[in-house]
Order: C-alpha cells, then structure tokens, then sequence
C-alpha cells in the first residue's frame, strides 16, 4: 500500500514538472525563454513551447500593433510662436530580444517611457524648424511622416518598428489665443487695404487711358473735319469757278441775290445808298441784266 502511495506521490511529482516544462505561445504573441535573466530561447511562431522547470521562466510579448497616446505637449514654430501638439503612435515589437535587453524587466510600460521620449524629441525637433501656420494646418502629412523617419532610428534600438505618427491636434495656448485674433484681424484689415489701394490705383490708371483715349479720338476726329471741311471748301471753290466760267452773268446775278439776302436779314431794311450804287443794278434793269 505504501508504495503505491509513493508511485501516485511520483506521478504527480512528474505531471507538474512536465505541466511546468510547456507553455502555449499564440499567433499575438512572442515569447523568451529566460534562465537566470540570460535569453536562452526565442518563439515567435504561434504553437507549443518548452523550458526547464524551475530554472527556466518564459516572457511574452505583444505581438499585435500597439498604440502610444501621448500626453499634450508644447511645441516652438521657427516663427516663435508655441502650439500645443497631441499625437499618437503605433507600433510594434519587431525584435523581442532587443525589446528585452533595451527594456528590461519593465516590458511595455518601460518601452511606452522610452518611446514617449524618442517621439517628443523627434515632434520638437521636426515642428521647430516649419512655421507654426504649417503646423496649424490641415495638410500635415508630410510633417507627420518626417517626425517617423526622425524617431524611427531610436524607436529600431529599442527592439521597435515605428509604423505610424499621427498629429491629432495642434492648436495654440488658450493664452494667445487673443492675441492670435487680435493678430489675424488685423492682418486681414492691412490685406483689405492693401486691395483697395490697389484698386484704385487700377482705376486711376483706366480713367487716364480713357481721357487720353478720348481727347485722342476727339483730336483725330477735329483733324478729319478740318480735312473734310477743306476738302470741301476746295470742292466749292472749283464749282464757282467752274460755274462762273460757263455763265459769268448767271454767277454775278446768284451773287448778287446771296448780298441781297445778307444785307435784308435781321429785319434791318433801312440802307442809304448813292442812285448810282451798282448793289441794286439787277433790279434796276427791266431785262433783268445788271446796268
């Protein structure tokens, strides 16, 4: 009887130590087999693992991606000004054994310090050298994936692949907030005058083409009627004479009767003339010829 007790006694002795001497490692995770603190083994795939029970211990890690939210902080554009920054981060542990000898015993909290500090330095140092009207604005990838290619370097020492920084908000300390309105009014009043100074110059400018357009045309159009005028009075001059040469006593008799009507006009009938006065010659004549 005894020694069955002793046989069932070595048999459980020998389940637990088999029981202690596997682990299960999931398709999440990754695991190190430690003995004495040394890394003596590494299981990345998912399946069964095993160690020397009690001298050996396994660590696992997170192998799914990872986030990071950092805490607000404060950043200084090139132009002076602070903008306060949130911004998160995801990553992963792409080599457990660096992960392990950069972290130690603190695992993922101790990496999320370290991380936290890497990502700051790389945020201040990328958003310090733009303006903070680029930080403000919505097109930020660029800064973002900078940031990553800064902080990527540090983050690959510690065992980490960074994948990702994303600026969720950047906006400017409660505190300049007014000043920041009082700033952007005003530089939109300069800018409103700015456009009307331009705008009037621009219609100084029309109006001065307009007169001179029009005292242009004017000109050209007196110089064309002193033309015309000329060209006619010429035309009547070669009529005259033309008409005085085919029938001088019909021309002298027309202009008479031209005087006639320039002396009449106006209602002042009243003329004293010698009787001997050739202006009345025509009609003197019975014939109608001039005496």
């Amino acid at each position: 009887m005894r020694k069955a007790y002793v046989a069932l006694g070595a048999l459980v002795v020998a389940g637990v130590i088999a029981a202690s001497s596997i682990f299960i490692v999931d398709e999440r995770e990754k695991a190190l087999v430690l003995q004495f603190g040394q890394i003596v083994g590494v299981k990345e795939e998912p399946g069964i693992g095993f160690k020397i029970p009690l001298i050996q211990e396994v660590v696992k890690y997170d192998d799914r991606i990872l986030s990071r939210d950092m805490a607000a902080l404060e950043v200084i554009a090139s132009d002076s000004r602070r903008i306060e920054v949130d911004a998160f981060a995801r990553y992963r542990i792409a080599d457990v054994e660096d992960f392990r000898r950069a972290t130690g015993s603190g695992g993922e909290r101790q990496a999320s310090n370290r991380l936290d500090s890497i990502l700051r330095t790389a945020i201040r140092k990328v958003l310090g050298t733009v303006s903070s009207a680029e930080i403000l604005s919505s097109d930020r990838d660029a800064l973002m994936q900078l940031i990553r290619d800064v902080a990527a370097p540090e983050a690959d020492s510690l065992g980490l692949q960074l994948i990702d920084v994303r600026l969720k908000r950047t906006d400017l300390p409660p505190e300049n907030l007014e000043k920041t309105y009082e700033r952007m009014i005003a530089e939109r009043e300069r800018e409103a005058a700015d456009e009307i100074a331009r705008g009037n110059e621009a219609a100084q400018r029309i109006r001065a083409g307009a007169d001179r357009t029009v005292t242009e045309l004017v000109s050209d159009a007196q110089r064309q009627a002193e033309i015309i005028r000329g060209e006619a009075d010429a035309e009547r001059t070669r009529i005259f004479a033309e008409a005085y040469g085919s029938d001088a006593e019909f021309f002298d008799f027309y202009r008479s009767l031209q005087a006639y009507r320039r002396a009449l006009e106006g209602g002042n009938t009243s003329m004293v003339l010698t009787p001997d006065s050739d202006f009345f010659s025509y009609l003197e004549s019975a014939t109608g010829n001039a005496e």
